[in-house]
């Protein structure tokens, strides 16, 4: 067999306009037609070694799904894509793509367009597809917290048919993809992810929060045998400086979470967002949709090269006109009794640190104040603790998630797990494998051996890794 020859040029994904996109949450990035998604998935060579499938962390077949694709199988496509990723409909618009980075075809050219024909494929396949349970195993299972770990680990259980109850303290399910604005991804994605549990033992409980010291063992006591503790991290973090209380200083994630709840948060005519991830560029670019004087700035203590955001993401926010101040650290927010302006100093970059990131070093003299009448705080985000019984013994990440110290994220007390992620993917690989760790324990409790997940749609092979696949490759 002749491999095909490579092409190196992506089918163009068109977008909205700028002048048009920036005045409401419209969705930017379109969708491939038919014919626009078989041509992208043509180009790719089908490499014996899925490097594509290594980089992604819940290992999804996507080389599969874009074969099919290709061959204008809609209907094996969106199996193959929802078969292994119960959350496709909003990774198709949000995933980070790792698999995009390792396709061989960045050698020579821009990579598959793989998120977006994962999208293809939901679009185009059958819109009814529903998990199928195995037979019932008569153990219950507690999942604390609906965000990606959360959902993830539901599925992996109710398939292989434990009763399954995810207990949410927000009304809404998504846990930090509810902070994700409506020009990438909406709500509508979550439930439509969510509607493919609908034939699984699976119960969702809203409102709920199970955080009193005796909260997991109480569950325990109520008949669950096992408990998952996936509350990421949806407590904001502050900048520690002068001025931080006064009115007009915002922290992202709650303006997240309001925006996307319908409301329209105060912002004034000038704004400042301050921080460098993916949940700063959420919020510098919801801020300029909101913003009277389209006056927005991103301040970011590090080089471009250092941001942690989606490249993707912040050549959006510059598209958009968005002013980047690299190498400034606030010093303080000026204001009497509001904002007025927030104050920075410039920093250099001197030796790596410990994690590898080069550390910031003031310079002296360098003040400046950027005239600002509303402050948006974005510097990262910690878990909420309050009330989780110590005896857990959780290991806090450097990222700030909580999780089992034991093997395969067990805590120190038995039948009780915990993990996450940096991104939502990364919150699904983890889960995953705390998943197949509460298989296992319970299925010791019952005297049954672990197998792998059972086939999500109820007939065909049950979970295996794609032929050619050697090791995981994790960034």
């Amino acid at each position: 067999m002749v491999p095909p020859k490579l092409n190196p040029v992506r089918v163009r994904i068109s977008e909205e306009e700028v002048a048009e996109r920036t005045g409401d949450f419209r969705e930017v990035l379109h969708a491939y037609s038919k014919p626009e998604a078989v041509l992208e998935a043509k180009r790719c060579i089908q490499c014996r070694r899925p490097w594509c499938v290594e980089a992604c962390p819940i290992s999804q077949d996507c080389r599969e799904y874009i074969r099919l694709i290709a061959i204008e199988d809609w209907d094996g496509a969106a199996r193959v894509t929802a078969l292994d990723n119960p959350l496709a409909t909003s990774l198709c618009k949000v995933c980070y793509h790792y698999c995009e980075e390792a396709c061989v075809i960045t050698k020579k050219g821009v990579p598959i367009a793989i998120r977006h024909l994962k999208r293809a494929a939901l679009d185009h396949g059958p819109q009814d597809l529903a998990y199928v349970p195995s037979a019932p195993k008569g153990q219950r299972v507690a999942i604390v917290g609906a965000g990606p770990a959360g959902m993830m680990a539901a599925f992996e259980l109710g398939v292989r048919g434990y009763a399954v109850t995810v207990f949410e303290e927000e009304a809404r399910y998504g846990g930090l993809m509810q902070t994700i604005p409506a020009y990438r991804m909406t709500d509508r994605d979550v439930e439509v992810d969510r509607a493919r549990y609908r034939d699984l033992d699976v119960t969702w409980v809203p409102g709920r929060r199970v955080a009193s010291p005796r909260g997991v063992r109480e569950l325990l006591e109520e008949g669950y045998q096992a408990v998952f503790l996936a509350v990421g991290t949806p407590r904001h973090r502050t900048l520690g400086v002068p001025g931080e209380d006064l009115p007009g200083v915002l922290p992202a994630l709650p303006l997240l979470r309001a925006v996307n709840s319908g409301e329209r948060p105060p912002i004034g005519a000038r704004v400042v967002v301050v921080g460098g991830g993916d949940v700063a560029m959420d919020a510098v670019r919801t801020s300029l949709r909101l913003c009277r004087g389209r006056d927005v700035t991103l301040v970011y203590r590090r080089g471009r090269e250092e941001m942690p955001a989606d490249p993707e993401e912040v050549h959006g926010a510059e598209s958009e006109g968005i002013r980047f101040l690299f190498q400034k650290a606030p010093v303080r927010v000026v204001g009497r009794t509001s904002v007025e302006g927030l104050e920075v100093r410039s920093v250099e970059l001197g030796p790596p640190d410990a994690g590898g990131r080069r550390v910031p070093v003031p310079v002296p003299g360098s003040e400046m104040v950027i005239p600002a009448d509303t402050v948006v705080v974005a510097v990262g985000q910690r878990a909420d603790l309050e009330g989780i019984d110590p005896a857990l013994d959780l290991h806090l990440t450097g990222q700030g998630w909580p999780e089992g110290r034991g093997e395969r994220f067990a805590t120190a007390i038995p039948g009780v797990f915990a993990a996450g992620g940096r991104s939502v993917v990364y919150a699904m690989g983890s889960a995953s494998q705390a998943a197949e760790a509460i298989d296992a324990y319970l299925c010791a409790r019952r005297g049954a051996t672990p197998a792998a997940r059972p086939n999500a749609f109820g007939h065909g092979e049950p979970f295996h890794l794609p032929a050619g696949y050697t090791a995981p490759i994790r960034s």
